[in-house]
């Protein structure tokens, strides 16, 4: 008979059921393909290190809450700055529910900058609805405007008139500003603390793309997402994108 578990949205198949020098022998084999990941990841860190960089012409000009600041001002004194293109575009009242996520997971920016790094949240929205949308989250992240700019469009975080998740990286020396890296869609994983954890879980992420055995729990990727204080409504429905 096969073992299933109650849930309130009905019955689930649970893991076969062994003995624990079994699940051992099924942990050490998993293991060792955990190991060869993390050594894959840190190759890909370090080839990252020696990508080449490109000179930011010029500088922009943000709207912060206070007053108008550049891409210079951003890095806060620091070498390294990494930028989230947070999906917000003027016509929304809300940000985008993946990225209120990834912004939810970033925690207390201390650690980063220990390590000579600031971070910083871009959007096209007006700064005065930005910061209603921060007070709303609780969040207590630099934020500023990119109205007015061609911020978004020059590092592809908005293509032919659509916001996409995005990461860049930047790095400054005197009053030189070099990019060095971006990601996009599935690339963004690392910030989004909730995946790497439900990954650890058996039934993993519940989206219909994973291998998962027969009977997971599954829905359609990302709609299950909504901003945290907002689940058991409609999502806000911004736009995700599952490749990478």
């Amino acid at each position: 008979m096969e073992n299933t578990v109650g849930h309130g949205d009905g019955e689930f198949p649970i893991p076969r059921i062994v003995d624990r020098a079994e699940w051992e022998d099924a942990r050490r084999t998993l293991l060792d393909q955990e190991k060869a990941l993390t050594r894959m990841s840190d190759a890909i860190a370090a080839q990252r290190r020696r990508m080449p960089a490109v000179e930011v012409p010029g500088d922009y000009e943000f709207t912060g809450p206070d007053a108008t600041v550049t891409l210079r001002d951003l890095f806060d004194g620091r070498p390294q700055l990494i930028v989230q293109h947070f999906m917000f575009s003027p016509d929304r009242d809300a940000g985008c529910d993946g990225c209120s996520m990834m912004a939810d997971s970033i925690g207390p920016l201390s650690h980063l900058n220990a390590r000579r790094t600031s971070f910083a949240l871009v959007s096209r929205a007006p700064i005065e609805r930005l910061m209603a949308f921060q007070s709303r989250m609780g969040w207590d992240l630099p934020w500023v405007s990119s109205a007015g700019t061609t911020f978004n469009e020059d590092f592809e975080a908005t293509v032919d008139g659509e916001e996409r998740q995005a990461i860049s990286v930047f790095l400054r020396r005197g009053d030189r500003v070099l990019h060095t890296w971006s990601t996009f869609a599935r690339g963004e994983e690392p910030f989004m603390q909730v995946f790497g954890l439900l990954d650890l879980t058996p039934y993993g992420r519940q989206e219909t793309w994973e291998n998962s055995p027969a009977g997971w729990p599954q829905d359609r990727p990302y709609e299950w997402m909504r901003l945290h204080d907002d689940y058991g409504a409609a999502t806000s429905g911004c736009a995700h994108h599952a490749d990478r």
